[in-house]
């Protein structure tokens, strides 16, 4: 009489497997970007934590198309990100650009990392309440693609950290305070991967293929670039439109 429920209270406290491979996976290539950057192997260093990007994207997919969510793979994917989109980056780009800094180096890569565990501590608790086609404030992935990117195109054009301190400075603290802003953007879930589509999307995602494959470093950093200023500008047009209806209702 007691062997099942035994089996089912096991059955509980077990956690699936598959999607928490690729958690662990994608938080092993931050942990490895955070190793390289303190050894200054700063390009190996950035290639991880964009590794860490497309396990994280993978995780999740994983475990829809399986059945395979839970609570556990939600708050262990979390620590996961923090690790690899907000630890990793921020140590990286210090100990590329910003150790010569100081204790304003230091605080510009806390500021990173502190406003990355605020960004994903606000995610989850707006979990279920918030519009799912748009993100509050500049995802953590995007962010590490932002800072990684520059550190990986700098690297690449061996440009030293020594010749962009001011700049690391400034973009360290921007991408930073973009993620716990309020600013909306796109998060794409609402577009309908299962369904049908014309024939000219299947020769602009080859073509972006082929772009990335050209340049990595260059293309990937000018992709999440002009995706965190999109929502600026976005927000900055709602803005605008938002005024302008007010003008007209008040005349």
């Amino acid at each position: 009489m007691n062997e099942p429920i035994d089996t089912e209270k096991k059955r509980r406290r077990g956690i699936y497997l598959l999607p928490n491979l690729f958690t662990t996976a994608a938080l092993f290539a931050g942990f490895y970007a955070i190793i390289n950057g303190m050894n200054g192997h700063f390009e190996a260093a950035a290639i991880a934590i964009f590794i860490a990007m497309v396990l994280d994207g993978l995780d999740g997919r994983v475990a829809r198309m399986t059945n395979t969510q839970s609570d556990f793979g939600e708050q262990y994917d979390s620590l996961a990100d923090l690790i690899s989109f907000g630890l990793a980056p921020a140590l990286v780009m210090y100990e590329w650009a910003l150790a010569d800094m100081g204790k304003l180096g230091w605080l510009a890569a806390f500021i990173y990392t502190a406003t990355a565990a605020l960004r994903l501590a606000r995610f989850n608790a707006q979990i279920g309440s918030a519009d799912k086609r748009y993100f509050t404030g500049l995802p953590s992935p995007s962010a590490a693609g932002v800072v990684a990117g520059m550190v990986w195109v700098a690297n690449d054009y061996q440009i030293s950290g020594d010749q962009l301190v001011w700049y690391a400075f400034g973009l360290t603290i921007s991408i930073g305070l973009l993620m716990v802003s309020n600013i909306r953007y796109r998060s794409f879930k609402d577009l309908d991967l299962k369904g049908k589509v014309p024939f000219v999307t299947i020769i602009v995602v080859v073509l972006v293929y082929v772009l990335i494959t050209i340049d990595p470093p260059q293309v990937l950093f000018s992709i999440f670039a002009a995706y965190a200023i999109s929502g600026v500008i976005g927000t900055m047009l709602l803005i605008r439109k938002i005024r302008r209806e007010r003008k007209k209702s008040g005349e």
